[in-house]
Order: C-alpha cells, then structure tokens, then sequence
C-alpha cells in the first residue's frame, strides 16, 4: 500500500473529505513509518476511548444546556442555578470520531445532540430542583465539529511537520534513514496539544452537514 504525506496533509484541509475517511490514511502512513505512539493514538480516536481518564482535554467536561422533557412542551430549558448547571451541564465524549462525525453531519447549524443525565445524576438533580420529569444535556453541534476540528488539526500539523523534514511524495514503503529522520515526531500529545491552542488559525475545515453533500451529489447525478 502506497501512502502520500502531501496528499493526506491535503486532504485534511478540504471540506469535502470526512475525517472517517482521512483517519485510515492516517493510520497507514503511522504504521509505514513505525510510529507507534501515533498510529496507536489515531486508532483510539477512530474506535473510541474505554472511559473518561483515558480521553484526551478537548473530550472532557464539554458544557452543554440542561433541558427537561415537559409533557406539553418537549424538551424545555431546566430550572437549575448556575452551581447545578457547573455541576451537571457537562459530558465528555468517548465515542469514536465516526460516530461522532456522524452527529454532525446529519445535524445543520445551530442543533444538537440530547443525551439523558447518567442514573444517579439525574436522581440527584431531579432531587434538588423538585422536578420529576426527565433531564438530559444538550450539547451543540459546535461543540462536535470543534472536537473533530482537533483531530483533524493534529493530524495536519503532523504531516506538516513530515513534510518540513523532507517525507514528501508517494511511498510503497519507507527506509530505516527515513524513519529514523522523523522518529522524534511520533508524539500525537505534543500535536494535539499544538492544535487545541492553534486550531483557530489553521486553515481546517468545519464537517459539512449532509444536506450540502446531497446538493453536491444531486447535481452530480
């Protein structure tokens, strides 16, 4: 299998490729290269994280707005008090970037995503605000593409850096000198780190939601 750092470094700056469709590229050109640490961290972030301590930052305590499903309403702003927003208004997100890009991709613009209070949260919240009803937290579809951004960045910074250190062009493999040349940059911490602070000055684009790829491939058709 051949692997292009060029063509993958451009693919994560055009807004018409998924990053589920990026991320096994990614992982290839990892594995030509034996960069352990990264191809290792690149399939987490495609498959999903086991819990909470293993996620990186830009996955946990992700603020979100508490709502409560009303029998007349739907689902309505919950009465809470700034302390209990700080306390329950957050999530972190484990899920593997395809699912993850999935929510974004089906939902537009000023959405998001519900997802129900844990067990006990819930319990304890519906305690505290003498409310029976069910409570879940809404986290924008903004705050997806953010976290799918990241990921993206890191994967641009790193090729970036491939290529500063000549890793140009097609390969069907990769020598021992090749290797060793950018052995120092199998560290995916150090480039998600870089993206999360640089990541609104990098030329990575937002997830397109899916009715701009049915107007591309009705056209198309």
């Amino acid at each position: 299998m051949s692997a292009s750092t060029n063509h993958l470094d451009e693919r994560t700056t055009d807004s018409s490729e998924l990053l589920a469709d990026i991320m096994p590229s990614a992982i290839t050109l990892a594995m030509m290269l034996r960069q352990k640490k990264m191809a290792a961290w690149l399939r987490t972030e495609f498959d999903g994280y086991q819990d909470r301590e293993s996620a990186p930052p830009y996955r946990r305590d992700l603020p979100g707005h508490i709502v409560a499903r009303s029998p007349q309403y739907g689902w309505i702003p919950a009465p809470v008090n700034d302390q209990q927003k700080g306390t329950y208004g957050h999530l972190d997100l484990i899920e593997g970037t395809k699912a993850l890009e999935k929510i974004c991709v089906n939902s537009k613009k000023g959405d998001g995503n519900r997802i129900l209070l844990d067990k006990d949260a819930m319990l304890e919240l519906q305690k505290q605000i003498n409310l029976s009803a069910e409570l879940a937290i809404n986290l924008s579809r903004e705050i997806y593409c953010r976290l799918l951004r990241t990921v993206r960045a890191t994967i641009y910074l790193w090729t970036q850096e491939l290529m500063a250190k000549g890793l140009e062009g097609e390969h069907n493999h990769y020598s021992n000198e090749e290797r060793a040349q950018v052995a120092d940059l199998d560290d995916p911490e150090h480039f998600w780190r870089r993206a999360m602070e640089e990541l609104d000055n990098l030329p990575v684009p937002d997830v397109k939601s899916a009715g701009f790829f049915e107007r591309v491939f009705g056209r198309a058709g």
